[in-house]
């Protein structure tokens, strides 16, 4: 038995980069940045950056393209893959990529803009901020009270 499973969660480094193949098939390219933090030997915080070349087909892909922008906390669920080819100069080269299977967006629609790094961080602390939405029956999950210019949860596609 063999299981190639992988799941992060991240913030989206830049907007997704759309194309379609020659035979009509739609993909998304984008990249998610994963932080991991420790306290090294000497009482030091370390914290190193891990970035996630992440590939969406088809209709997945026509949402990440809709939906993700630079700075979006997003959950990828889908499985490693690694390609290979010969550059122009002769040298062979590897991309490992996640080809998803599930995204779910974990912003807020009402969360402020990504600062200018593309990672947003919260300057004051906001009543219910980073807490669980409650689960509305039938429709996925709830928000607070939408404004005109939120996305509504039972418009969001998937």
């Amino acid at each position: 038995m063999t299981l190639n499973k992988v799941m992060i969660i991240g913030h989206v480094v830049r907007d997704p980069e759309m194309r379609t193949t020659p035979n009509g098939a739609n993909v998304a390219n984008f990249s998610v940045a994963t932080n991991l933090v420790w306290t090294d030997a000497s009482g030091q915080r370390q914290d190193k950056s891990e970035f996630h070349n992440v590939v969406a087909w088809r209709r997945l892909a026509e949402i990440c393209g809709q939906y993700l922008k630079k700075g979006a906390k997003v959950y990828i669920e889908g499985r490693l893959q690694t390609r290979d080819w010969v550059g122009q100069d002769g040298q062979k080269r590897y991309r490992t990529e996640i080809v998803a299977d599930n995204m779910i967006l974990l912003d807020r629609p009402n969360a402020r803009p990504a600062a200018p790094g593309g990672y947003s961080a919260p300057q004051q602390a906001t009543p219910g901020y980073g807490e669980p939405m409650a689960p509305q029956a039938g429709a996925g999950f709830q928000t607070e009270e939408a404004t005109e210019d939120e996305i509504k949860v039972e418009d969001i596609p998937f």
